[in-house]
């Protein structure tokens, strides 16, 4: 009769260390879910912020390309403008240089495609 009473107490203390060591487990995992989540809306918020960061950087470089695009073709449409002027300038100022010029370039291409 002794040994089971020391067995029934052997047993309570077992099953109530059992117990603390589940509910130490269950608070240590409640515990981590907690951490996660602060973790998640941390990194929730650095990435919005970073977002926001690399959105401001793309809308200003592209404002800069935009700007600098435009300032390209302007150039380019002035540069067609004189290059134009020029042209019809040297057509008149030499008719004859230009057609004997145009000649000769029609006779060199002539000879290019007739060699294929």
């Amino acid at each position: 009769m002794a040994t089971s009473i020391f067995h029934s107490a052997k047993s309570k203390r077992n099953g109530s260390n059992l117990h603390d060591i589940e509910t130490s487990i269950e608070e240590q995992i409640e515990h981590l879910r907690e951490e996660i989540a602060a973790f998640a809306k941390i990194v929730g918020e650095n990435s919005a912020k970073q977002s926001k960061t690399m959105r401001a950087h793309a809308e200003s470089g592209l404002e800069d390309l935009t700007a600098r695009g435009e300032e390209l073709l302007r150039e380019l449409q002035h540069g067609y403008a004189r290059g134009t002027r020029e042209v019809r300038r040297t057509v008149r100022q030499h008719p004859v240089a230009t057609i004997g010029a145009a000649a000769a370039f029609g006779l060199v291409f002539a000879l290019l495609l007739s060699r294929r």
